[in-house]
């Protein structure tokens, strides 16, 4: 029973590390950060990411999903708000890319660390499929005869895995060769992190509730 349990465990590690590390809004979105910006500026941004994504995974075990599903509104609400935001994300990425000047600072203040942080937060807050996919999760793991402390498991696992994972992003965007591939082809990142943000958002604006 215990070594069925660990396996069952396991897969849903591996279902978390491939949806997360899959490149997407967020993932970008870190990478972008930490070659423009920095180490720190990144690593905050991933900080504000994992919490998004543990935030959805105790909103999904605490029956949220429940409400999201009987109240179709409310699903719509957070498609809209998510989808305006990733174009709010592409508009600034275009400005970016459009933008003459190359000098970019490799450290961000304080405040903007605080910004970054909230920002990965909403990059996943304002998703409805980030729920959807951690009712997936929690459905593979949670089964009726699951021992008691498998949620806790399932929390800490992924939230460990979620953080190695954007952390290293991160990590590894930030060093010089990033930074200095980030220099001579700033605008094409930026233009291509724009046409990412911009399909996302329109591609959850688009999408049935």
């Amino acid at each position: 029973m215990l070594l069925e349990n660990f396996q069952h465990l396991l897969l849903v590690y591996a279902a978390y590390v491939i949806a997360v590390a899959s490149p997407g809004p967020s993932t970008m979105a870190i990478m972008g950060v930490a070659m423009k910006q920095g180490r720190a500026a990144a690593v905050a941004l991933a900080l504000g990411v994992v919490t998004g994504s543990m935030s959805w995974a105790m909103l999904a075990a605490t029956g949220i999903s429940t409400v999201l599903t009987a109240y179709a509104e409310a699903v719509l609400a957070i498609k809209i708000a998510g989808g305006l935001y990733l174009l709010y994300l592409a508009c600034k990425s275009a400005g970016s890319a459009l933008s003459a000047d190359t000098r970019q600072a490799k450290s961000a203040p304080s405040a903007k660390k605080a910004a970054l942080y909230r920002r990965g937060v909403l990059l996943h807050l304002s998703n409805p499929k980030a729920v959807l996919g951690w009712i997936a999760i929690m459905s593979l793991g949670l089964r009726p005869d699951a021992p008691s402390y498998t949620f806790q498991a399932i929390i800490v696992g992924c939230a460990v895995l979620g953080l190695l994972v954007n952390v290293g992003y991160a990590l590894v965007f930030s060093t010089t060769p990033m930074g200095r591939a980030y220099q001579r082809s700033r605008r094409w990142i930026e233009g291509a992190l724009a046409a990412i943000f911009g399909y996302a958002g329109i591609r959850l604006l688009l999408s049935r509730p």
